[in-house]
């Protein structure tokens, strides 16, 4: 394990080239973190790199809908799915934004004290549930729900739990210091858009992201992230998908021994399994089963992207009947 990364070895970001090093730049200007370990993860799988960038930045970080309550969904998301990193780091984002007694309130599992912030949060657990945001603002709260949780499944799976070195994260001073540092690249209003031309897939954009950015880049992600399902045999790969499929897309996601491929005889499919329906359960050993030559770490982050992909698909699924519903 080197650093935060669990099973990869990264570039430095500072010997980044192409579509790699294009993104980082954009990072640093429109995310304020130029070496955002979340991101770093992935720059073994370029096309990954930059449509999961585009997905959070053009839902996240642009558009009309409130910062703040998007960043709420972003750490409500990452309270369900178990990731204590990215819990942490739009914790720091809410302090960000200037909203301080929300962000700790957040932190600690408590519920907000605005109406609509707790409105938002139970959203978040069930996204089949009616939408508490104007339908204007839908492709903005959807885009950012989904992209994390894919991005948390991606964090889960190849990060530590540690957003800072020693845990610092853990004190309510150290997060208030770290956001205020990022009050300035928080508030800026950033153009939708710009980080279309970094992507290097294409795929159909979502009816719920109507005719903005954020259809586009979900397609690119969408696109890149499936291409791992090549690394697997046609039969594992239908195994991960039966098994997601089979989940309701609200609950939180039960994994019952029988239910796991055995780590010796199938070790792909365990390991895309786990990344969609419980990737904080992977273990050193899971990565060991699988990872080999002629296997990479490009090969594990697509992995990874497969299994996660699968289940962001099964939650937007819960939308999609939502929509049909009350058609």
């Amino acid at each position: 394990m080197t650093g935060p990364f669990r099973y990869t070895s990264p570039e430095p970001p500072e010997a980044a080239t192409g579509v790699v090093a294009d993104v980082y730049a954009q990072l640093a200007t429109d995310f304020g973190i130029d070496r955002a370990t979340t991101f770093v993860v992935l720059s073994a799988a370029p096309p990954l790199l930059a449509s999961t960038w585009a997905v959070m930045r053009e839902s996240l970080l642009a558009g009309q809908a409130s910062r703040t309550g998007k960043e709420v969904v972003a750490a409500g998301v990452s309270l369900a799915n178990r990731c204590p990193f990215c819990v942490t780091a739009h914790t720091v984002l809410l302090h960000a934004t200037g909203d301080h007694a929300l962000a700790e309130r957040i932190a600690r599992g408590e519920q907000p004290e605005d109406s609509r912030n707790r409105q938002l949060l139970a959203w978040d657990k069930d996204m089949s549930t009616p939408q508490p945001f104007p339908s204007g603002e839908a492709p903005e709260y959807i885009g950012t729900a989904l992209a994390f949780h894919f991005i948390n499944r991606i964090v889960s799976s190849l990060l530590t739990e540690e957003m800072l070195p020693g845990g610092a994260e853990k004190y309510r001073l150290v997060r208030s210091v770290a956001g205020r540092s990022l009050a300035r690249t928080v508030r800026r209003e950033l153009v939708p858009g710009e980080s279309l031309a970094l992507l290097e897939t294409e795929g159909a954009a979502p009816v719920w992201a109507a005719d903005t950015p954020i259809g586009t880049a979900f397609g690119a992600l969408r696109a890149a992230a499936h291409l791992g399902a090549g690394l697997l045999s046609d039969e594992d790969a239908a195994l991960v998908r039966a098994s997601v499929a089979a989940w309701d897309g609200v609950a939180p996601l039960p994994l019952h021994g029988e239910e796991l491929p055995a780590r010796a005889e199938r070790p792909g499919a365990r390991l895309a399994l786990l990344a969609a329906r419980a990737p904080y359960r992977i273990t050193d050993e899971d990565v060991a089963a699988w990872l080999a030559p002629p296997f990479t770490d490009h090969c594990l982050v697509h992995l990874i992207a497969f299994g996660a992909i699968c289940a962001v698909e099964r939650i937007e699924a819960t939308l999609t009947a939502r929509t049909e519903e009350h058609a």
